[in-house]
């Protein structure tokens, strides 16, 4: 136990090997108490007089000791003592550094998440006034010729509409709320087929290094998603060496016989694709390598990134169930490697066949016009635009902007709807539980979901419900009218 005795004013008396060698204290040095640790938030000459004084309840305090090199922290508790009549101050010590880690780290993890959720739900939102935006600018460009000179002007509001939905989009994939579509990929086929774009984006003075292992085991993702994350490392390995140099990426297969504890996460054991994107750049000063995942956290002068690269990296890499890790030397390079579980196919005596695809049911008469739409939608802009575009398109459009408004309009048996199209979250009853409870009666209607963001529980909800497909938020006119008419026919 580390133990020192401390006189009135704060000055170390003596100290045992214990406290010595927590503290970095030589065995001759008699320092103030103040000059080993800090962090108090006050003198700590001040903490000593209360203790002495009685007007302390012993609360102890966690301090960085300030003689050791890196974050070292010690748990200190001081207690008032007599000896031969003169008042003074018994400091315990024990080593927390370890606990403090484990706090900050706790405290990372709380902090991602939470701004997840904000990331989430800021996009969700930003997603309804983006498709209100576009598509009333895309039902103006339907009345506009290319040559009148109002034209140019709305290209670039829906270009710039375009531009800022790719940024939500990159939200959505560091809060984890994107919609993935996986499927079993052969990495060095992606890779290969990507390689030819990544050469380009590199420039002149990169090279691009590859070393494949020999026989890549498959994996499950989405491959677009795959090829965004792969591309957003290159660019930032590309950026960290404006002098040019070499961007290794390579791949192996790794066999876990233990878990893996690293950072934060515990790989559990098993089989994985390792990829590692290394580069020869100016490598990340240690205090920024924790942040470095966040979104907005850039070190790039402004108009030269958002920030937003590695977070969208995270947050595939994390809804795709991988792992991702960063190494980094100040003025030797960075290396990023990524874990993804080797897909292991079920043996074929006990794979279920693939169901038939439901028959297409019969529309009354084929001419458009006599097909009817319910459009279930809580944000007016959003409702007016895909009431107005479907419209134009000749069906017919009931619209209701609650579920339970939506059911109301279905008590009358003698209506018939075509297709529901309906948002996923809205207040009170969300999209797929009222389209549930529709289809009990009309079971041969179909669906399109749309949706700011995809809830974690979706893709398994809408697998649920047949003849369902899913429109992601913003989307456009012609967007919105192909996915209602291939759900129609």
């Amino acid at each position: 136990m580390a133990l020192i005795r401390v006189d009135p004013d704060g000055q170390v008396l003596e100290a045992n090997r214990c406290a010595r060698e927590l503290l970095a204290l030589p065995r001759d040095e008699r320092p103030p108490l103040a000059d080993l640790v800090e962090g108090l938030g006050r003198p700590v000459s001040d903490w000593v007089r209360e203790v002495i004084a009685g007007r302390t309840t012993g609360r102890a305090e966690v301090l960085n000791a300030r003689r050791q090199e890196g974050d070292r922290f010690v748990h200190v508790s001081l207690r008032r003592t007599v000896d031969r009549g003169t008042p003074g101050v018994l400091a315990v010590l024990t080593d927390a550094t370890e606990l403090k880690t484990l706090e900050a780290q706790v405290a990372q993890s709380q902090k991602m998440q939470a701004i997840g959720q904000l990331a989430g739900g800021v996009a969700h939102d930003l997603n309804n006034l983006l498709t209100a935006i576009s598509g009333h600018c895309d039902l103006l460009l339907l009345r506009h010729d290319k040559h009148d000179s109002d034209y140019a002007d709305l290209v670039q509001v829906r270009q710039n509409a375009n531009r800022a939905a790719s940024l939500v989009r990159q939200l959505l994939a560091f809060s984890r709320k994107q919609t993935m579509k996986p499927e079993v990929i052969d990495l060095r086929e992606t890779l290969g087929d990507l390689m030819h774009l990544l050469n380009r984006l590199v420039g002149e003075k990169v090279s691009l290094v590859r070393a494949y292992d020999a026989v890549p085991d498959p994996i499950r993702a989405d491959r677009r998603q795959l090829e965004q994350v792969m591309m957003n490392l290159i660019v930032n390995a590309r950026d960290a060496m404006p002098d040019g140099g070499r961007i290794w990426v390579e791949t192996e297969i790794l066999t876990l016989a233990e878990d893996l504890h690293r950072d934060r996460a515990i790989v559990p054991r098993g089989s994985y694709v390792l990829i590692r994107v290394r580069d020869e750049g100016i490598g990340i000063p240690p205090e920024r390598i924790a942040k470095i995942f966040e979104p907005f956290y850039t070190t790039k002068r402004p108009g030269e990134g958002t920030g937003l690269g590695l977070s969208t990296v995270y947050g595939i890499v994390k809804q795709t169930g991988g792992f991702i890790f960063v190494d980094s030397l100040v003025g030797v390079g960075t290396t990023f490697s990524i874990y993804f579980p080797v897909y292991c196919a079920p043996p074929m005596d006990e794979a279920a066949p693939e169901p038939a695809p439901p028959p297409l049911p019969g529309f009354a008469g084929g001419r458009v016009g006599e097909e009817v739409v319910l459009l279930v939608e809580d944000e007016a802009p959003v409702r007016a635009f895909a009431a107005r575009a479907l419209q134009l398109r000749g069906y017919r459009v009931l619209e209701a902007g609650s579920a339970e408004d939506a059911l109301k309009l279905l008590e009358d048996d003698s209506l018939k709807v075509d297709v529901f199209v309906t948002d996923v979250i809205m207040p009170g009853m969300d999209g797929p539980t009222w389209v549930r409870e529709a289809l009990k009666a009309r079971p041969d209607a179909r669906v399109v979901f749309v949706s700011g963001y995809a809830e974690e529980t979706f893709a398994e909800t809408q697998a649920r419900i047949p003849n369902s497909v899913f429109l992601p938020k913003p989307f456009s006119l012609g967007e919105l009218t192909a996915t209602v008419q291939g759900q129609m026919h």
